[in-house]
């Protein structure tokens, strides 16, 4: 589960910038400050708290631009690789319990690169 269960959290976040607010520009201190607070609720469980609700909300207006949400998806792969026992359920259900509609399948094949 380690590397494949971080990659669906990373692809899971990276599909949630697809609804984008114009002007900003995707860093990646920007993406672990918004994905930080969701760390209890993807590997111990329980609901998502709201400040992790807010940073996927965030996130998910944030990327105006494809190379934004490229950036985005890069970085999540990168903080997800610091994230033992990633839960691959509680990374599915995230935008959903954070009231965030995600328009694309979350899948470890997703290419950050498209």
């Amino acid at each position: 589960m380690a590397l494949g269960g971080k990659a669906t959290l990373v692809l899971l976040l990276c599909v949630m910038v697809a609804n984008a607010v114009e002007g900003e520009v995707v860093t990646c201190q920007m993406v672990v400050s918004s994905i930080k607070p969701c760390v209890g609720y993807l590997t111990i469980g329980g609901p998502p708290p709201p400040s992790c609700c807010n940073g996927v909300t965030y996130l998910n207006k944030a990327a105006a631009t494809t190379p934004d949400r490229q950036t985005a998806c890069k970085c999540l792969k990168q903080a997800a690789t610091m994230v033992p026992g990633l839960n691959l359920d509680a990374a599915a259900s995230l935008p959903v319990k954070c009231g965030v509609y995600i328009p694309y399948e979350i899948s470890p094949d997703t290419d950050c690169a498209t």
